[in-house]
């Protein structure tokens, strides 16, 4: 089995015009619904695991993922080209992911590392969940990094974006995403040598 199959999907690809030609469509007031359409079937699987990689449940994801969809559609006027259209969404689904979580733990009352302890215990129950014993520990030692070298983990190694996608994505450096992608590396190797 693919140690990746689980939380891994290949990325849709637009050339530049194509995207320039879909953003056109879907700023302008007759072609915006049909665009947006054709925006979903390209990029809902790839945003839908993304966020999954964050929230780790299949209806939380469903959830966060509707309301990306809801602030693109909403916002895609307000899109002026300067990064990539796939980066300006994942950064939307970025953020939805982190206020989600941010909720679910005030709610709980638990701080972030404990939610992500909890997520990650659920994942075993979860029916949609597909990964083997492998994958599990792989997922518990991401758990305990830190939110921001869970992202770039999670989208460096399952997602295999490029640093500067990355870098457009949470708006932070190449240097400083190197840096924490060798700390979770390391961080990671430690905790499935010890567990």
């Amino acid at each position: 089995m693919d140690r990746k199959k689980f939380f891994r999907i290949k990325k849709p690809s637009l050339n530049i015009q194509e995207e320039e030609q879909l953003i056109i469509s879907l700023q302008s007031d007759k072609d915006s619904n049909a665009a947006f359409n054709k925006l979903v079937a390209l990029y809902q699987q790839r945003l839908y695991w993304h966020i999954r990689n964050m929230v780790k449940n299949h209806d939380d994801t469903d959830d966060v993922l509707q309301n990306v969809f809801i602030k693109v559609y909403k916002n895609i006027q307000k899109f002026k080209g300067d990064s990539k259209l796939y980066s300006w969404m994942y950064r939307i689904a970025t953020n939805e992911s982190i206020t989600f979580l941010n909720q679910k733990a005030k709610k709980y009352n638990i701080s972030d590392q404990e939610l992500s302890q909890q997520l990650i215990q659920n994942l075993e129950a979860d029916i949609y969940y597909e990964g083997d014993e492998i994958q599990l520990k792989l997922q518990k030692a991401i758990a305990t990094l830190p939110q921001k070298q869970q992202q770039v983990f999670n989208m460096k190694y399952f997602q295999e974006l490029k640093y500067r996608e990355i870098s457009e994505i949470l708006e932070t450096s190449e240097g400083a995403l190197k840096a924490s992608y060798h700390l979770a590396t390391k961080k990671i190797e430690e905790f499935l040598k010890n567990n």
